[in-house]
This record gives structure tokens, sequence and C-alpha cells, in this order.
């Protein structure tokens, strides 16, 4: 048996991006027959699901209601017959008819009448949100979204209103829609007396439906409403049940003629049955970790490649200043030249103490935390006093004095003079000799 869950966001209306649990329904389950086997007035979409689950409901068809002042009702007159001329022809049709600029519209296509094509229309970021408050229910699949006012059973003359507490849900007999606060309803009581050709009448009917507690709270809105023009004829009719019931029931029983919104960037794919549907949660979960992990792994790839890059530019600096005649040696060979001439200075003594210092130098120069914020200007090396003497810049003084202390922890004695604070940071000389 094929069952209906018809939902209806109970005012305030929650942002779906920002709070889409603190939403509230008021909703009726639905079944083939039409009978209402549950409901509620203002439940969160977890129990909702949770009673579908209790029940063991699968496959349950929803559908969402939205305010009926969302969506703007328009008439379409369009000669094409062919769905494709129709859907270029219907934003140039209707553009009259909306307060705001065409492009920023969603418009969804109804029935043909003798006036027209019947056009809902609405903000497509709007759209987009009420969208997403009805999709990806755990036991119930989107089959539509309708305006709620749209649901109304279809007068065959006058007006058809439906008191939902402050609101009021109206319908024209040409199946216009409104929604509006109750109160303000003789205000429009000349609309609703003006008849919808040039022929003169004596009463417009009005049908109004209500629970016994709205019409006996609105006793006094509906004789002023009468009295008005003194044209509309009311006819009470008492609901003994819901609102949102109440327009379900006009649905299945076909008194209504509602513009499904769910059209065009909007429509959804029916789901089949697939044996990997159980597994969509974990797959999903699953795709968003490798994605995830595989980011990281590539940023991290990207930062190590940079930083490598950024030493190797530095370490050539360096050895230029320290080698300026050498014009052989690059990026790529530089370790292995000076790794000779480190065991050439083993075998040769004192005299070249500078690739010593030098070594350390670099060697406490890459174990420095955040050394890319060290940059050596300048490389001088004193034989007689057995010192190498490197203009130094960093963007702070402590990054001074941390590549100060770790050579003196390797034995060698190592100074900072000449300190100029600046703006960027901190200069000074650093002077590097035997300990």
């Amino acid at each position: 048996m094929s069952y209906r869950l018809f939902v209806r966001p109970v005012p305030p209306y929650a942002d779906p991006d920002q709070s889409p649990d603190a939403q509230l329904f008021s909703w009726v389950l639905q079944d083939a027959s039409g009978d209402a086997q549950a409901r509620g007035t203002a439940d969160t979409r977890e129990h909702i699901e949770q009673t579908l689950a209790q029940n063991a409901l699968e496959k349950v068809l929803l559908i969402g209601l939205i305010p009926g002042d969302e969506a703007v009702f328009c008439l379409a007159d369009i000669p094409a017959k062919q769905t494709r001329f129709i859907q270029q022809a219907l934003p140039y049709a209707v553009e009259e008819q909306i307060a705001q600029d065409i492009d920023s519209v969603h418009l969804a296509l109804g029935p043909h009448t003798p006036e027209g094509y019947r056009v809902a229309a609405i903000d497509r970021e709007q759209m987009a949100r009420w969208r997403q408050l009805f999709s990806g229910w755990y036991h119930a699949r989107l089959e539509a979204v309708y305006p709620d006012a749209s649901l109304l059973p279809a007068a065959e003359s006058g007006w058809v209103i439906c008191l939902d507490a402050e609101s009021a849900l109206l319908q024209s007999q040409r199946g216009e829609w409104l929604r509006m606060q109750a109160d303000n309803l003789p205000l429009l009581a000349v609309t609703l007396a003006a008849p919808s050709s040039d022929e003169v009448v004596a009463e417009i009917p009005v049908q109004l439906y209500g629970t016994e507690a709205d019409l006996d709270a609105s006793q006094a809105l509906v004789s002023e409403l009468s009295g008005t023009t003194g044209l509309l004829r009311i006819e009470k009719k008492p609901l003994e049940f819901s609102v949102t019931e109440f327009l379900a029931w006009s649905y299945h029983h076909h008194l209504s003629q509602p513009i499904n919104l769910c059209q065009g960037a909007f429509a959804f794919k029916a789901e089949g049955s697939s044996p990997l549907k159980p597994w969509k949660p974990l797959i999903a979960v699953a795709s968003l970790w490798f994605v995830i992990q595989m980011g990281l792994e590539i940023g991290m790839g990207i930062y190590q490649q940079q930083q490598a890059e950024q030493l190797e530019s530095q370490a050539m600096a360096v050895y230029r200043n320290a080698f300026p005649s050498d014009r052989r040696t690059h990026a790529g060979n530089v370790r292995r030249v000076i790794e000779g001439q480190l065991r050439v200075a083993g075998s040769q003594g004192s005299d070249v103490d500078f690739i010593t210092l030098m070594k350390y130098t670099g060697q406490q120069y890459s174990r420095l935390p955040g050394s890319q914020g060290v940059n050596f200007n300048s490389v001088n090396y004193s034989r007689s006093r057995g010192e190498l003497v490197v203009d130094v810049r960093a963007d702070s003084y402590d990054r001074l004095s941390a590549l100060r202390n770790g050579l003196a922890n390797q034995g060698l004695e190592a100074q900072i003079g000449s300190v100029v604070n600046e703006a960027s940071g901190a200069r000074g000389r650093l002077t590097v000799s035997g300990g």
C-alpha cells in the first residue's frame, strides 16, 4: 500500500543551512484510500521519521507545503503548443506580473485554461531553501512542493477561504491563490466582491472553512467581512480536523489543481531500488574521508616542496657569497660539492676552517623553527681571525638568538652584534668562530 506524507512547516521558519533540526511541522500521513493514519501539529522531522520507522513504512511519498504567499500566481497567454517553445516564452509572458527581476525567479508551469497557462513564480534562492528542507528524509521521497493555499478545493464561483490560526488561505474560481493575515480580510472584501467578468451579480459566494475554534474566534471578523460591501454571501464550513489534513483531503480527491514547484532546475529523479541504497550513508562518509585525506596529502606535499625550494635557494645564495667564482655548482649538486670540500678540509688541517664553520652554521639554520623568516644578506670569512661573519636579517630577535644558541650548543663561539630593530624584525651581525 502506498502512503503520502504531507508536511507543512510551522512558523517561525528555520533556515535549512543554519538550524534545520529546529523546524517544526504540521503533518498528516495518508494511505492509498485517503484516510489519515497518523498526524501531528508541531513535531520535529526526527519525530516524524521515527513514526514512519516504527510502522515499518518505506518509500513514502512526501509532499511539502510552503506558505502560499511565497509563490505568486500568474497567467501566461502563450499561443505555442510545444513544451519547449512554451518554456522559452514563459519569462516574457509573466514578467510584468512579477515585482522582481525575472532572472532571479523560478517559474513552474501549471495546466492550461481558457484564460492561459497557470504559472507559479517564486524567488529562486528561496525555492532552493524550501527544496532542501523537504529533501533527504528517511523512509520518504520528495514527490512535490506546493503553495499550501493552492490545495484548497476549487470554487465553482466566488472564493474559498480557510482560516488558519492568525492567517487565512484564499483561492478564487479561476485558481489563483493567496495567503494573508486574517485581520486584513475586510480590506480585501472589495476585491473579493468584484466578479471575475463584466457580468453583474447580486452576491458573491464565499465558502469559509476553519476549525470550530478558529470560526468562533473570528465571528467579529466574519461579520465585518460580510458587511463591508454587502455582496459577499459567506457560508461557514466547520472542519473536524486540522488545516493540513483538510488540504491533504482536498488533494487526494482531486478538488484542486496545484502547481508542483519542483520543475526545471528543481526537478528530481525518481529513486529506483538499488542494492547499494542501504550502504549510501557509509559510502558517503568514506568518500568524504578519502577526499579530505587526499587534500591533506596534496597540501602537505605542496608545502614541503615550497619549503625545499626555499631552502635550496637560500643555500645557493650562501654558497655564492662564499665562493663567488664558482659558477658550475647548482642546487642539484651543491650538497655533493660541499661534502667534497669538507673531506678535503679534513685532510688539510685548519686552513679551511671556513668550510667547518659554514657546515655547522648551515646545520643550525636548517633546524631553526620558522627558518623562512631568517635571511643571510652576506657572508665573510677572516682567515687570520678564524671568524665567519654573517650579516643576517630575521623577523624577530628571538630567531637570531635561537641561531646563536644552537651554534653555542655545538661547541662554537657565536656572538650577535650591531643589532638594529626594524619594522619588519631585526638585523644584526653573527660572528662564529671555533670554541
